[in-house]
């Protein structure tokens, strides 16, 4: 369970760093379109990471280990890639351009409440599609985080909200998370493959497709201390916050990590209030409230059965546990965890554990 906390905690500091994004988003859509910054912020994501995966390879040409020779996750597959192009497709290019122009009309602390949004339809779509398996509790945790997002979006919720009917930014931002829900469980199906690369990719060619939808409909480049700042962001809140959540994705699965996520909104009330002091309605105060009973119902859930494995062959980091005992056809100096291809075995056991890599099995 050590590892699981260690993943959990994981999560949690993806979800920081997203939550803290809508606020500064915010900030920046004043000196550029939302299309520019939503492309930005990508650009600086994928770019960023470009940087690193250059730095960690030059570092293991100089390594003489054994361990640097393997490889360090399955290659990405070319069945994989339409997994991958839907996912960048949804979440790097419709939810951030959505995101963005519901921000120019919501208030950041409702926006970022609302996000808590993107971790219930994650969890639905896992669940429907899916067939990810859930149980009353996690399902009352939704239910209270949908009614959250619902009060959010009602008539006088804020300033600025709409006569009659919902918040039309709010609607939009509602979208954004249908979008990002979407790309969650895409992504699912890519995550043993290296979420450096995976986030990498996604930032490269969503960041210039955004950019490029913003130059045809006539914007213009902001100044570069605007563009360096975006890409700042984009760099820790959607490049360093999507390779942890993709490593979340492998250990806990789509609705679990979709569930932590969802209090990354939380972050980003806070550094919002920071930013434009207010005294927030009541509606709001009751959607938080609504929204944390959810989130921590998430948190305290606890899956444990007996099951069976079925054989499985794949590539990724890990310690000889109950799951990985097998013999080595190389060198190895005993180091964990460590990363080479191996083969499960059939078992039939049980304890407590997520719907990971090795734990996606009928119910």
């Amino acid at each position: 369970m050590k590892s699981h906390r260690h993943t959990i905690f994981t999560a949690l500091l993806a979800a920081a760093l997203f939550g803290i994004t809508t606020p500064l988003a915010k900030a920046l859509l004043g000196s550029m379109s939302p299309f520019m910054l939503a492309g930005l912020f990508y650009l600086g994501s994928g770019s960023g990471l470009a940087v690193v995966l250059l730095l960690r390879r030059l570092s293991a040409r100089r390594s003489d280990s054994t361990a640097a020779n393997q490889p360090a996750h399955d290659p990405l597959r070319l069945a994989e890639l339409p997994w991958l192009a839907g996912a960048i497709a949804a979440g790097g290019v419709a939810a951030p351009a959505l995101l963005m122009l519901g921000l120019n009309t919501t208030p950041a602390a409702t926006s970022a409440l609302l996000l808590n949004l993107e971790g219930v339809l994650t969890a639905l779509i896992a669940w429907v599609c899916f067939r990810e398996n859930f149980d009353a509790q996690i399902a009352l945790g939704m239910l209270a985080i949908v009614a959250g997002g619902v009060l959010l979006s009602w008539p006088g919720a804020h300033a600025g909200a709409a006569v009659s009917g919902i918040a039309p930014g709010a609607l939009l931002v509602a979208l954004a998370c249908l979008c990002w829900a979407i790309d969650n469980n895409l992504t699912r199906k890519v995550s043993t493959n290296d979420a450096m690369v995976v986030a990498c990719t996604k930032g490269l060619v969503a960041g210039p497709v955004n950019i490029g939808i913003a130059l045809a409909a006539g914007a213009h480049w902001p100044a570069w201390q605007a563009v360096s700042g975006a890409m700042a962001v984009g760099f820790a809140g959607y490049g360093v916050s999507l390779v942890l959540f993709v490593i979340s994705l492998r250990h806990l699965g789509t609705a679990r990590t979709g569930a932590y996520f969802s209090v990354a909104p939380l972050f980003g009330v806070a550094l919002s209030l920071l930013l434009w002091p207010e005294r927030p309605a009541l509606a709001f105060w009751l959607a938080l409230a609504l929204m944390a009973f959810g989130v921590w119902l998430h948190v305290r859930e606890r899956h444990d059965h007996t099951h069976t494995h079925e054989p499985l062959d794949h590539t990724h980091a890990h310690r000889h546990d109950e799951h990985h005992q097998h013999e080595h056809d190389f060198a190895w100096d005993g180091s964990e965890p460590h990363t080479h291809a191996h083969r499960h075995l059939p078992i039939t056991h049980s304890h407590a554990h997520y719907p990971d890599v090795h734990h996606r099995h009928a119910h």
